[in-house]
């Protein structure tokens, strides 16, 4: 076992087992042991891009929205207050500027120009950013990891909703790289703001009842968690979660401090259960897009695995605990630890 990951153990969670061979993906993806590729982002959410925005809405949300508790809240007021949230946490001024790291479609971003901040979005996903720049919005196709202060410049305030969970991949994880690439994205994020800027970073992690990798198996009992676990690998190729929030923390803290740390899973579970009855709604337009979906239902064993099983695989994940999902603040120190 790896001497990062048994830091990691602590009662309730089996962790994987570290010893197998990484595995490497097919080369024409053109990555080895590399973070979840354009290939991996374009499969979950381009393929997803016209469905989700004719259901949800353009500029909308595709990360947990903020309930507190207050489940009569509309899908939208709960995004509206994890906006608000999020810009009280940073404390950006009227004129500033701010990065997105992984923008989605575009939601953070659109609620920052209104209020007089200009923003920089990245993604992997080419349907992300076609929406976004549709809109007006700056936002560029790369790999979030990679931007430093050459890239863009500065910011006074940098975010990242769900997207740190595709940072890391399978292959990378088994090579003992995970910890390596977090504090990598920390460094970078550091040099991108000034002394006491922040970073607002929300996530999936694995939670207290995650079970070994080896368990994790598509002829595993019918909704075990070795299953429910397959079918989100099918739906997030090329993506393996933290453990817990203390593993990012751990390799935040040379550059930041944690002035912020809540629990978003029963907020994410409501979410959820949103987006299905968004999805669910019937159209038109959504007819003939599920027309012309037809064919890679037809030559495609991974698209009807990871789309069209009818299980909400995340909510019962969340509803285990195999899965937890925080709202992390973090403040540049002034000197580094």
């Amino acid at each position: 076992m790896h001497e990062d990951l048994r830091k990691l153990r602590r009662p309730g969670i089996a962790l994987p087992h570290s010893g197998r061979r990484p595995v490497s993906r097919p080369a024409s993806s053109g990555y080895i042991l590399a973070m979840a590729s354009r290939e991996d982002i374009d499969f979950t959410y381009t393929l997803t891009d016209r469905l989700f925005r004719l259901s949800v809405g353009e500029l909308a949300d595709f990360s947990g929205a903020k309930y507190d508790g207050d489940f009569s809240l509309t899908l939208e007021e709960a995004q509206r207050r994890k906006h608000e949230f999020v810009a009280a946490q940073l404390g950006v001024p009227s004129g500033g500027r701010i990065l997105d790291l992984g923008c989605g479609w575009g939601a953070m971003l659109a609620f920052f120009r209104a209020r007089g901040i200009s923003g920089v979005g990245v993604t992997l996903s080419r349907g992300q950013q076609a929406a976004d720049r549709r809109h007006g919005l700056d936002v560029q196709l790369m790999d979030a990891r990679a931007v430093t202060a050459a890239t863009f410049g500065t910011f006074d305030g940098v975010i990242s909703l769900g997207a740190f969970e595709h940072f890391c991949s399978i292959e990378e994880w088994q090579a003992g790289r995970q910890d390596a690439i977090y504090a990598a994205f920390f460094r970078n994020v550091a040099s991108l703001l000034p002394p006491g800027g922040r970073f607002f970073l929300q996530t999936m992690v694995f939670g207290p009842n995650m079970i070994p990798y080896e368990a994790i198996d598509m002829h595993a009992p019918h909704l075990s968690d070795g299953h429910v676990l397959a079918l989100l690998q099918k739906t997030f190729p090329g993506s393996w979660l933290p453990y817990g929030s203390e593993q990012i923390e751990r390799n935040a803290e040379p550059h930041f401090r944690l002035v912020a740390k809540e629990s978003g899973r029963l907020d994410y579970i409501e979410t959820i259960r949103q987006w299905r009855a968004r999805f669910g709604q019937r159209s038109w337009h959504k007819l003939l897009l599920y027309a012309r979906l037809v064919p890679r239902y037809l030559t495609s064993h991974d698209f009807r695995q990871a789309f069209v099983s009818g299980v909400s695989a995340n909510t019962i994940a969340f509803q285990r605990q195999l899965f937890e999902h925080y709202r992390l603040v973090f403040e540049k120190r002034r000197e580094p630890a």
